[in-house]
């Protein structure tokens, strides 16, 4: 079976603070599946862990410090196989395309994000004309057109001096195109703030802070999906930035959710990190889980979990999914 996706892009820290560095895993090269099903004993079985060598970084970045500040952090936020955003802690921004070794400088955002979410969604699914987004010269392929959504994982709440219908820096989009009003044949990339989740201008709410635990894109891509933290679950429309409640219980999946249409399912981690899947086309009620698999067991106690699994969708009903530890090597 053919795979939708060539390359894995995988970010990688640095022991230097603030420096990152971009490798791409050719997949047709590097064979992450088995032909068949593995032994389960006995040498060669599926619990031998193979190692593999990253290729060599296609880019190394670095944030700038702010001010006298010497703090230093970039994210890194994708928007299509090769294309990556990366933003520093000063809200300056860079577009990079591994495939052309292209940088392309962007508009800043509004307000750094502390730990950003963002969903990419193509022009196509929110009924966007290509032609107003492309460049006479087809700088930017097609690939790339379409809006970059990026909020904050655990946005403050606003009460004072907002309105219900006034827009928030926690929450913004980059498009390309014109500017608007349209001024010049001019295109570029345009960021702009977007109107928050209703719960957080609820005086019900103030009392913490509630981390969004689940996001994912519905609806054929006109609808964004976000569960709160004991809040409940909310909708946005793609196409009026409008918000609505969903219900007030929570999706069954965590983190970034991906809609599989070859399956007809999307799929995420639950609350245990294990791989799952839910059918999100019926919202009347709270959805539930359809399969939950454990594909992965930490060889030793001495693995500690550092962070949140991440899941990629790399076609025909596979996946490549990347998992944190940290692990203690005793020597002899």
């Amino acid at each position: 079976m053919s795979l939708s996706r060539r390359f894995l892009n995988v970010i990688m820290d640095s022991r230097i603070l603030g420096l990152r560095s971009l490798r791409r895993i050719d997949l047709a090269r590097q064979k992450f599946f088995n032909p068949g099903p593995p032994p389960l004993n006995g040498k060669g079985s599926a619990s031998k862990m193979e190692r593999i060598h990253l290729p060599d970084p296609i880019i190394t970045f670095r944030a700038s410090p702010k001010d006298d500040d010497q703090r230093r952090s970039i994210r890194c936020l994708p928007l299509t196989e090769s294309k990556v955003l990366c933003a520093d802690q000063s809200g300056r921004a860079f577009l990079f395309d591994a495939e052309t070794r292209h940088v392309a400088t962007m508009a800043s955002l509004h307000k750094p994000k502390e730990d950003p979410l963002s969903l990419f969604i193509p022009s196509a699914a929110i009924g966007q004309n290509k032609a107003d987004f492309l460049t006479d010269e087809e700088e930017y392929n097609e690939d790339c057109v379409g809006t970059l959504f990026v909020m904050e994982r655990s946005p403050n709440m606003e009460l004072r001096g907002y309105k219900d219908h006034q827009t928030s820096d926690q929450f913004e989009a980059y498009t390309y195109g014109h500017q608007q009003p349209k001024k010049s044949s001019f295109k570029s990339w345009n960021c702009r703030p977007l109107p928050p989740p209703p719960y957080l201008r609820d005086p019900m709410w103030k009392k913490f802070r509630h981390d969004i635990t689940a996001y994912v894109v519905v609806g054929g891509g006109t609808q964004i999906l976000i569960s709160v933290e004991d809040v409940g679950t909310y909708c946005m429309d793609i196409a009026t930035h409008t918000w609505s409640p969903v219900g007030k219980w929570m999706l069954p999946l965590y983190g970034k959710i991906e809609y599989v249409p070859e399956l007809g399912l999307w799929f995420g981690f639950t609350a245990k990190h294990h791989l799952a899947a839910a059918d999100l086309s019926d919202l009347n009620s709270r959805p539930r889980l359809v399969g939950a698999w454990k594909e992965f067991d930490p060889p030793d106690e001495d693995w500690v979990l550092l962070q949140g699994p991440q899941l990629v969708n790399i076609g025909s009903g596979r996946f490549c999914i990347a998992r944190f530890f940290n692990t203690t090597i005793t020597s002899y």
